[in-house]
């Protein structure tokens, strides 16, 4: 009980503090609405089902480009990682390509794919992709010398080497690689759906701006950081599972 207290109490003293601002008159309901209009057009979206509609198509779309950076991420991570010469090779041009912002990308994007639903999920791939690429080459440099030195020792094959030594050693800098890039794909939602969008929980957010329903942008914007949370729980899942002796620091008590 004092967990869950401990959880929601800010989320409760913020919701307080802005209803009261609201129902004060401190804040315009048109730049601000309360935190009861809010809610009354949550329920609104969710009586209609457009909400839904919004909803399932942003998911097939985050899906589809965070499973392709999470491939791309891991194989071409892995490749840097283990071959110094393959690091050499390409650690100019990633170097050089990784600090481009996602959005900087939209004008090659409608060229390249048009404004249909590649161009989206290439933002989303793109938004997802250098975290996990990152994380995946600072595991496998991160695994255990002494490891690798008995593998060479007892002549293992390479795949087994991989699988074996490898992956167990980069696992948990891969899987919160994972986690960073599903929240960075979520991220890029908004931003990918500006793209001739008719549909998206991102297109619903840019259009509810345009028509001045703050209300629904609010909406909008705590559906993507509720779909956000809850893929990364599942990710959590994923990680306790298979990383058993990775646990939290609690700290000293007493």
């Amino acid at each position: 009980m004092a967990n869950i207290a401990w959880r929601i109490w800010l989320p409760v003293a913020v919701i307080l503090i802005w209803q009261g601002m609201s129902s004060a008159g401190a804040v315009t309901p048109l730049l601000l609405p309360s935190p009861w209009a809010v809610a009354n057009s949550a329920v609104n979206l969710v009586s209609t089902g457009e909400i839904f509609k919004h909803v399932a198509v942003s998911l097939l779309r985050v899906f589809e480009g965070f499973l392709l950076a999470a491939l791309c991420g891991i194989v071409l991570g892995s490749a840097i990682g283990l071959w110094s010469r393959f690091d050499r090779t390409c650690d100019w041009l990633l170097q050089t390509l990784k600090p481009i912002p996602p959005i900087g990308w939209f004008p090659l994007a409608v060229l390249w794919f048009g404004i249909g639903e590649v161009s989206k999920v290439f933002i989303i791939f793109l938004g997802a992709f250098f975290p996990i690429l990152v994380n995946v080459i600072a595991g496998i440099r991160q695994t255990d010398k002494q490891f690798i030195e008995l593998s060479r020792v007892h002549e293992i094959r390479w795949w087994k080497f991989f699988t074996r030594v490898i992956v167990p050693g980069a696992l948990p800098s891969i899987l919160t690689g994972l986690r960073i890039g599903i929240g960075f794909a979520w991220t890029c939602v908004v931003a990918a759906e500006l793209i001739a969008a008719e549909s998206g929980v991102g297109y619903l957010i840019v259009d509810a701006r345009q028509t001045f329903h703050a209300d629904v942008v609010i909406v909008g914007m705590l559906t993507i950081g509720l779909l956000g949370t809850l893929m990364d729980l599942a990710l959590r899942q994923i990680e306790t599972r298979l990383v058993r002796w990775k646990q939290p620091f609690e700290g000293a008590t007493g």
